[in-house]
């Protein structure tokens, strides 16, 4: 008999800002808990409206250390770096950024929501490196929404846009320094979910619109159930009446020390002071025009 992951706990995301002013939803780190190795932060951006003319967004900031994923739903946003690359994500990309050794970068709306303005959402989440990469050289990985593998269920309830790892047999097209799952869940009403996730892993679903059952508990729209480690599946199913969407992340915990502040996340205050003082003495570059 198939057993499943228990909830160990259900935590309701909570409002903040960021960057230029921007309201978000953060599911962590808050006052409940800091991290869920290797995820750092987990970050709900939106549904926010933009006006036209606007200057919301995240201005330029330095990263070192572990990686940012940004994944857009609605709206667009600009991309620009202290290497020269440059980006547009639009709804359904994505955005896996390795900062690695360092660089200096920019988020802000794209040209036609500046322009005429609109509405926007997305998740940006930070996952850590391990150790022996967090000097790599920087890199990114950018999937259209074209390009993201999607799998369906047999009942066809089941909608899964697999961004990394595995799901119903579709594998995901990112490369991770370490053994990760990010899916993207569509449920319809009376849908229920089997994901295969190795108990070792630490792993979490996040509710993105309507609500979902879990181990006996609703998960409500905003909320991020955190799953116990004693099984190697977990089972979640949509028991309302609508449609219902969930971020479903699992990954192998790194168990390394983990020293952070602000956009740096090393092993050692040591290697802090470092990444701040690269940063301010131009090694991490600055970015042109």
């Amino acid at each position: 008999m198939m057993t499943y992951r228990s909830l160990q706990d259900l935590v309701p995301a909570t409002h903040t800002t960021e960057g230029d002013g921007v309201r978000i939803r953060r599911a962590f780190p808050n006052a409940r808990m800091e991290d869920l190795d290797p995820f750092l932060l987990f970050d709900h951006l939106g549904p926010l409206e933009f006006a036209p003319g606007g200057s919301l967004g995240f201005p330029e900031h330095p990263h070192r250390g572990f990686e940012t994923i940004s994944y857009l739903l609605q709206g667009s946003l600009q991309h620009k770096d202290s290497f020269g690359h440059a980006g547009l994500l639009g709804p359904g990309d994505v955005q896996w950024m390795t900062a690695g050794s360092g660089l200096v970068h920019s988020e802000m709306p794209g040209p036609d929501l500046a322009q005429n303005g609109g509405i926007v959402e997305g998740f940006q989440i930070w996952v850590n490196l391990p150790k022996q990469s967090k000097m790599v050289p920087p890199r990114y990985q950018e999937l259209k929404a074209a390009e993201i593998p999607k799998a369906v269920s047999d009942d066809k309830l089941v909608e899964s846009s697999v961004v990394a790892g595995e799901s119903y047999g579709v594998k995901g097209a990112v490369q991770t320094h370490s053994p990760i799952l990010y899916l993207h869940l569509k449920l319809k009403p009376g849908a229920t979910v089997e994901q295969s996730v190795p108990s070792s892993q630490n792993a979490m679903a996040y509710v993105v619109r309507g609500q979902i059952e879990v181990a006996g508990r609703r998960a409500p729209e905003g909320s991020l159930a955190i799953f116990n480690h004693d099984a190697d599946s977990v089972r979640m199913g949509n028991t309302g009446v609508e449609d219902a969407e969930v971020l479903l992340l699992a990954g192998e915990p790194l168990h390394e020390p983990v020293a952070r502040y602000g956009p740096f996340v090393m092993n050692s205050r040591e290697e802090l002071v470092e990444a701040f003082e690269d940063y301010r003495s131009g090694k991490m570059g600055v970015i042109a025009g």
